[in-house]
């Protein structure tokens, strides 16, 4: 077998092949942490001058993050090729890119329509894919470059820069990087959100630009961050609107909580943060009413609403009730659609939800943490005690929670929390790295060890500051910056 063959039968598996290695290197450096003891005694060397300089230069530092995966991946063409379209829902898609791409919202009804009936997709009153607009509208700008997957190979190195920007808002310069880069090893590489054609990267964009806004507007009456969160908060309306609307909520709770207790001029925040907030969210809401007018005939209905009651008895929330058996023109259809009730028949028992639950978190589990990312989740019970982990903590229990009650979940049905995961990761990290491991597992068996870490934390980590009973606390920002 030549090289071309051995790397073509690699490349299936090639994240894996690469995950077992950094596991492996975890390890070794566990084995030898003796030697990788900072002088204060802290787990694991510091960032290089190199890297930390880097990291103060925020603008670049993202655009750093995003010309590495473009990079990565395009060097990868040769190998891995140009990725083909293989599920219904992709072939939905890429049916929305080209109507958007040839200059039309829609397309009209075949005159043999009943015939050319497909998944995910609609037929009357219009032609037309059953998805929200956005991840169309992504792909057709990759069409109209040349191919619709160069759309795809884009939004997902904004959504890698995205991710560092958004980090950027809640930890120190060189921890936003890093986590920057490992959502761009992780997610912006390898993973079928960079190669396949589903709506993954613009849902995490625009949760990105949500969760980036949180910590920014209380600290600054800036114009641009109001514009940010409205328009993170558009593509979510327009790219996966349910879990959108939980993230959207949990947002706008923690900013009303800030707004209520804030001595700032109101007059100066309803100025320059809630009416371009409000003027933004109402062209967005006006241009998506006028496309599912368009579409559907009707503003307040969406194209998935018009599928799913013409083809599915399985509502797409457990609670609901199923609908009646539709009349269905194909066989396959009909085996489809009837699979589909059968798993949300299932799920609505409790062994089949608690089955459907495992697999949930399975699925969720193997593609965003893995092994490697596992291990930082061991300093996940330190992170509750820190004040500025109360809002990505409790987001992340309700965007769970919420995400429970569907019928069905793939991984990127929780693709507009991905910044909340890479937000919980990096402060367990930052946690975990300086564990004195011999006498924090100590401690952790009964001797104070909660107290004494937060201790330890505030005298070793730079930048660290007193609370006022003398307790340290994690450094939120390094020199320089300003903490909410």
């Amino acid at each position: 077998m030549n090289m071309a063959g051995l790397y073509a039968r690699l490349a299936p598996s090639l994240l894996d092949i690469i995950e077992f290695l950094l596991v492996f290197a975890a390890l070794v450096l566990i084995l030898i942490r003796s030697r990788n003891r900072t002088a204060e005694g802290s787990f694991g060397p510091s960032f290089p001058p190199w890297f930390s300089k880097l990291a103060r230069k925020k603008f670049l530092s993202a655009v750093f993050v995003g010309l590495l995966v473009l990079v990565s991946r395009a060097a990868m063409i040769p190998l891995l090729g140009i990725p083909e379209p293989r599920w219904h829902d992709e072939f939905s898609y890429l049916l929305a890119a080209d109507t958007f791409a040839h200059g039309r919202l829609t397309n009209p009804t075949h005159p043999m329509g009943a015939h050319f009936e497909s998944f995910h997709i609609i037929q009357q009153p219009t032609y037309m894919s059953m998805y929200p607009p956005a991840q169309g509208l992504v792909l057709a700008l990759g069409e109209r470059l040349g191919r619709p997957w160069m759309g795809q190979w884009l939004i997902t190195a904004l959504m890698c820069s995205a991710l560092c920007w958004m980090l950027q808002g809640w930890l120190p310069p060189a921890w936003a990087l890093f986590g920057g880069l490992l959502a761009a090893l992780r997610l912006g590489i390898l993973s079928y959100w960079m190669n396949g054609y589903w709506s993954a990267s613009v849902v995490a964009l625009g949760g990105a630009l949500v969760l980036g806004a949180v910590p920014r507007l209380p600290r600054r009456t800036r114009l641009r961050d109001a514009v940010w969160l409205a328009v993170g908060l558009a593509i979510l309306a327009n790219s996966r609107p349910y879990e959108g609307l939980i993230l959207g909520l949990a947002a706008a709770t923690a900013l009303a909580i800030w707004l209520a207790r804030t001595r700032r001029p109101i007059l100066a925040i309803v100025l320059r943060q809630v009416v371009p907030v409000t003027v933004i969210l109402l062209l967005a809401a006006a241009a998506t009413g006028y496309y599912y007018h368009r579409v559907t005939g009707n503003a307040f209905r969406m194209t998935y609403q018009v599928n799913r009651g013409m083809y599915s008895q399985a509502p797409y929330f457990l609670w609901q009730e199923p609908r009646p058996e539709p009349l269905y023109h194909h066989a396959v259809m009909r085996a489809f659609y009837q699979r589909e009730f059968r798993v949300f028949l299932e799920s609505r028992t409790l062994t089949g939800f608690l089955r459907n639950l495992a697999e949930k978190i399975w699925s969720s589990w193997n593609f965003y943490l893995g092994p490697v990312l596992t291990i930082p989740l061991l300093a996940l019970p330190w992170t509750f005690r820190d004040r500025r982990m109360r809002f990505p903590l409790l987001a992340g229990a309700v965007f769970l929670l919420a995400t429970t009650v569907e019928t069905w979940t793939s991984p990127h049905y929780l693709a507009a929390a991905t910044g909340l995961l890479y937000l919980v990761l990096m402060q367990c990290i930052r946690h975990l790295r300086l564990w004195h491991l011999r006498h924090d597992c100590l401690a952790a068996c009964g001797r104070g060890g909660a107290s004494a870490h937060r201790r330890r934390m505030a005298t070793r980590e730079p930048g660290a500051r007193r609370a006022r009973k003398g307790v340290g606390k994690l450094a939120w920002t390094s020199p320089g910056d300003r903490a909410l």
